[in-house]
Parts: C-alpha cells; structure tokens; sequence
C-alpha cells in the first residue's frame, strides 16, 4: 500500500535536530525528501573529530562526515543533495527544483533565506503552489527575529524553564532543548494541514513556526494560571497541586528508581496497604500534601528494598499508577517496545547496523517497510539532477568540478581557498 504522504515533494534545507525531525516525520509517512546540504554541512575532511562517542561503537573511522549517530537517527528515508546555494549556478538548481517540489522547510535564522536571494517570494515566483515553511528561534517579525537561536537559548524564554527545578531559588533547564522536538513536530503536522489545504484552494503558502511560540504553546495552563493569580506559577519539582503523594523514590540497587503517584484516596490507600503505612496521619490528601516530606520519607523507606520492576508491576496491579524509571538500554530491550518492533535495525557499507527509534505513529499496522538509511553527502547528486531536472553525466562531473555539488567535505585548506 502506499504511504500516506506518497506522491508529495519535499526540499529540506533544514539541519540539527528541529528541522531533520519534521522531515524524518513526513519521510517515515511516505513523502520524498531531497535533503539539501552544503559541502561543509557535516564539518571539514581533516577536523579533529568533536564528539567521538555519537559514532557507531565510539569509532568515527574514515567517513565521520558519514557516520554521526545523531544525523542518521534524524535523516533517514531522504536523498541526499549537496549543493553549493552561494553560487548562482547553485541557486538556478535549487529554484528549478522548487519547481518540482511542493514543500520547502528551513530552519535557519530569519534572515538566512532572503540573504541568498531564495525568500518566499522568490520560490513562490518558481512555483506558485510552493508551500514554503520557516521555523527561526522566535519568527520572521518582532523584536527579536534576528536572534540566531538552537533549543537550549530559547527554551528560557518559553517561561520553561521557570517553571522547573527542586526550589524557586534554583532554576533548571530540560538539558534537552524541547523546543526543538516540539516545534519539529508541530511543523509536520503544519505541513500535513497545509498539502491538505492546498488541495481545495491550489494555492501555497507561508508558514512561520518560530521554535518560541511551538513551545508556549504547549504551557497554556501556567499561562493561565498566571493570569488568574497573578503570580508566577510555583516550582514543585516532582510533585502534584492536586493530589499526593508524587515523586521519583529510590530502589534497590544502584541509582535505581520509580515513579509513583495517588491521584485520590483509594490509590493511597492500595500504596499504603502495599507499603505498610498505617495510622499514619495521611488519610486525607490534605494531610499528605501537608506533610509531603514525611510521607516521602516513609514511601522511600519502602521502596529502596524493592525491584523497581516488581513494585511497578505490583502496585499497577493494584491500580496505583506506577512506572519503574528506565535507562537507555533498558529501553531497547523493554519487552512492550521489543514487542511492538518499535526500534528499527538499519546500516550501510559505511556504517554498523544499530537500532534506531521507528515511528509511533502505525498506519494500517504497517511500519518501517522499505526505510532507507540516512544519505551519505552527496549520495544522490546524480539520481536528482539527472532524474528531476534532465542533466547530462557530463554536466553533473562540470558541476562537481566547479564545486556546486560535492560527495565529500573539502579539507580545513580547500575551504581556506574558498
């Protein structure tokens, strides 16, 4: 059966994590995606390798441009471009490829697009019914729409990261950049809605995501909450406003935990009946939120000679909600996700076989048929150019000749001279 998005187009110029997610999103759903990169996108030929752990078996071997961990795990099931857009023979390419797309994504900062003359307007004039998508740090407009911005420097001005760590006085952030995933997945299903949309007016558009507004998005109720009280929403680290006990407790063994949470009196009462506290002074939530540290104290006394596994099981069992907090490789061989085939085994010539993370989202209880690893630089030159825009062999060797496209990084002094 045909995928989803089978038959539309799209041009990614984005890079990263926000930009390659979207994408990876619609690729997985059956869009082709030709990824456009610079020769440099994946760092320099001799460069002293940064982060030797985001390789297969911590070895980044000969092709590091080829084998980063956190580019395949984004970037499959994409052709892979990599065209010098700097270059007026470049730019004449990208704009004849537009012309054969539907979708153009970038996350670059605002004014990135209209400095190499490749704005809106100029895709639009290459294909009216270009759907044409930006996600800069905070939009296209305002104040700040010249901050570069990743994740990590904008989650701080969601109101986030306000929003969390263990007192007032001590703020944190996610260490994980949300506002990337976020808006990544918030740009599919822009994309989804505006093809859709497309189809009853045949007509593009312009879609600003700022990585910003993805996130606050997401906050409504602290937002709310603000206004209503009008006072800054309190840090609660791991516990609840409306109910208790909550929290993260220790197990048995080495930096092992659970998470448990009562929403009302009778899942207290299983936990209590499970946990041996009796006539304790917790009966009602008030009493437990009151006197939240105690009740930790007990619950974790408790805990910390039990298997996190076991006591999840048995406290679900009971119909307290309960979660053993896993770790990565716990993960990969949880039994529900090995269940589901949730993680897909891909590799190549160049790179190991490994697991990485499918889709949730199934359709038809298919997932993962024909998933292509992610493209070496410059995989696919000659396919797109030849297939889509016509070019001869001849002109294809011209224009990797003159640098317009390219299979590998040029070296520290190659790119010195350029």
């Amino acid at each position: 059966m045909d995928k989803p998005l089978a038959g539309i187009r799209i041009l990614d110029l984005t890079h990263v994590w926000a930009g390659p997610l979207a994408t990876r999103v619609l690729g997985d759903m059956g869009a082709e995606i030709l990824k456009i990169e610079t020769a440099t996108a994946r760092g320099l030929r001799d460069m002293r390798i940064p982060i030797p752990g985001m390789y297969p078996g911590g070895d980044p071997k000969d092709e590091f441009w080829n084998r980063d961990g956190e580019f395949n795990k984004l970037n499959r099931n994409k052709k892979g471009l990599s065209l010098n857009l700097k270059s007026d023979e470049g730019k004449a390419i990208f704009l004849s490829l537009v012309a054969k797309c539907d979708v153009v994504i970038e996350n670059f900062s605002a004014s990135a697009m209209n400095r190499l003359g490749l704005g809106y307007d100029s895709l639009k004039g290459a294909n009216p019914q270009i759907i044409y998508v930006a996600m800069p740090g905070f939009g296209t407009s305002g104040p700040n729409s010249d901050f570069v911005a990743f994740g990590p420097s904008v989650e701080p001005m969601t109101g986030l990261t306000a929003m969390m760590g263990y007192r007032d006085d001590e703020k944190y952030t996610t260490a994980m950049g949300l506002p990337d995933p976020i808006a990544g997945i918030t740009a599919a299903a822009a994309v989804v809605t505006a093809v859709a949309q497309r189809k009853e007016t045949e007509q593009g558009q312009h879609i600003d995501l700022p990585l910003q507004e993805g996130t606050i998005n997401l906050l409504g109720e602290k937002y709310v909450e603000a206004q209503l009280t009008g006072h800054a929403p309190a840090v609660n680290a791991n516990r609840s406003t409306s109910f208790a006990p909550q929290g993260i407790y220790p197990c048995a063994g080495e930096d092992e935990w659970i998470v448990i949470a009562c929403p009302n009196d009778e899942t207290w009462g299983a936990l209590a009946g499970i946990a041996g506290i009796h006539n304790s002074g917790f009966e009602t939530v008030e009493a437990r939120q009151q006197h939240h540290d105690a009740l930790d104290e007990r619950i974790s006394a408790f805990t910390s000679g039990c298997s996190k596994l076991e006591l999840m099981v048995q406290l679900q069992d009971a119909g307290v909600p309960a979660g053993a907090v896993h770790t990565a490789p716990e993960v990969l061989s949880d039994p529900q996700v090995r269940a589901r085939n949730y993680f897909v085994e891909m590799g190549g010539e160049h790179i190991e076989p490994s697991p990485y993370p499918g889709t949730p989202v199934r359709f038809d209880r298919q997932r993962a048929t024909s998933w292509q690893l992610a493209p070496k630089l410059g995989e696919h030159n000659e396919e797109v150019l030849r297939d889509l825009l016509g070019l001869s062999n001849a002109e294809i060797s011209r224009l990797e000749e003159d640098g317009v496209i390219a299979k590998l990084p040029p070296t520290i002094e190659e790119a010195r001279r350029r």
